[in-house]
């Protein structure tokens, strides 16, 4: 414990590295689409992550043309079709140890121990969402832009997930000991109860239940560079409610501690639907990070199925807005859920990169393929730091720190590659979902978060 907490103290006031703005990604698993040059202004000047629960991308777009996309998987050496399984229904493990078993040494066939023997859903891992529930994604990744090769950083659920979503880091001893799973209470920040504590993982991957309290020095994240460099940002989060505590902002933010008692505590913004209304009255900011209920964010288990109609209401809010000619829109999967994926993650260093989960770009920028203005697959290797390179790219800011501390958007390639922009920004055509925007705007929340494990 002296030596995390002497890493955390080395660490916390280094100041982040210069960022190439626009340059060729590094090599990757196939190769990227050439950038088309940046022109004089930059049309993007807003860029919104939304943030969703717990599917691989099998699990949501096995089958779609085009893509790395099976209909079917293996357990050990016996091949099993996937099968149609509603949004809402059933729940899987989702640790360290299960992503470690599921992967198998890069086999990929042994994703049936993640299902709880007492639900008796023959094959559970092994299915796919109903397709009828999942049309809203399908309909965007059709008319933009799809990444077929997107990783989480590290290998478990949801807190390292949307550490590495903010910060690009989990490394408390670099190279040597990293966050993984999750504290073993909620509320999972600087607020939590003072015997609160995390897991750790080490680099012979071995895990340690007695790491740090959830409320970090250590990390740089991007209210730091965004921050310093005048670019406005919110994180829209939901209200929970956990032991006695009242409401708390389920936010990643929520564990850096210059952020929890500083001044920027006020732009982690709840509810999470503030964001439906701030769009129309002109209030969204240049980075938004969008976390939704536990009924809307697709987790299994959780009994609802709205997911894709809270990301759709989303979306046309901001389509239907003067914003739309400037945004660019990243929907992506914290982590796989315990569904079954084909696609053997890279091992960059010991904390993965993990499951592959789905990832969709939506702007008026975003690449075509012939005939215009229909959907483009994207093969470029990314992981979570390709989203804050994207961020990044876009305003013109430094890498949070170098690879050697652990920093992964100092590695990663860039999204800027799925965009095009040399072509006339396309017009937004409305995203068909069961759910308005009014149905989130009047929904009463939870109180339950995303994730709890």
């Amino acid at each position: 414990m002296c030596s995390l907490a002497l890493a955390a103290c080395s660490s916390s006031g280094s100041s982040g590295v210069p960022h190439p703005v626009h340059t060729t990604p590094p090599p990757a698993t196939a190769p990227p689409a050439t950038p088309t040059p940046t022109p004089a202004g930059d049309p993007i000047k807003h860029v919104v992550i939304i943030v969703q629960e717990n599917r691989s991308f099998d699990n949501i777009f096995s089958g779609f043309p085009g893509a790395d996309a099976p209909s079917y998987g293996y357990i050990g050496t016996r091949r099993v079709q996937l099968h149609a399984t509603p949004l809402e229904q059933g729940y899987l493990s989702n640790n360290y140890i299960n992503a470690i078993d599921s992967w198998d040494n890069g086999k990929m066939d042994d994703f049936d121990e993640a299902e709880p023997p007492s639900q008796h859903l023959p094959n559970l891992p092994y299915s796919y969402v109903t397709r009828s529930e999942s049309a809203p994604y399908w309909s965007m990744a059709q008319q933009y832009v799809l990444a077929d090769h997107m990783f989480p950083t590290e290998w478990g659920p949801s807190f390292t997930a949307h550490l590495n979503l903010i910060g690009g880091n989990t490394e408390l001893i670099p190279g040597k000991v990293a966050e993984v799973d999750a504290p073993d209470q909620l509320p999972w920040e600087c607020d939590a109860k003072t015997n609160t504590t995390t897991d750790t993982l080490n680099s012979a991957g071995q895990e340690d239940d007695n790491g740090p309290f959830p409320c970090f020095t250590q990390f740089r994240t991007l209210a730091d560079t965004l921050d310093a460099a005048g670019v406005s940002w919110k994180y829209y989060s939901p209200s929970v409610f956990t032991g006695g505590l009242g409401g708390q902002a389920w936010s990643e933010f929520g564990a850096i501690k210059k952020v929890r008692y500083g001044p920027d505590w006020a732009k982690v913004v709840s509810p999470e639907t503030t964001v439906l209304s701030d769009i129309p009255a002109g209030k969204l900011p240049g980075v938004s990070w969008v976390i939704p209920d536990l009924a809307n964010s697709d987790h299994p288990g959780s009994g609802s199925n709205t997911g894709p109609s809270w990301v759709a209401s989303v979306v046309n809010a901001v389509g239907t807005s003067s914003y739309w000619n400037s945004t660019a829109i990243v929907i992506v999967w914290d982590d796989w859920g315990g569904w079954y994926d084909d696609l053997v993650p890279p091992q960059l260093d010991f904390r993965g990169l993990g499951i592959r989960v789905p990832c969709i770009v939506v702007s008026p920028y975003a690449r075509e393929t012939s005939p215009k203005q229909t959907g483009y697959v994207s093969h470029t290797q990314y992981e979570f730091g390709s989203v804050l390179a994207f961020v990044e790219d876009t305003f013109h800011l430094p890498f949070l720190g170098t690879v050697g501390e652990g920093y992964t958007d100092a590695r990663a390639n860039s999204l800027s590659d799925v965009f095009d922009f040399g072509q006339k920004p396309r017009a937004f055509r409305r995203i068909d979902a069961p759910k308005s925007q009014d149905y989130f705007l009047r929904e009463i929340p939870s109180g339950r978060p995303p994730d709890d494990d």
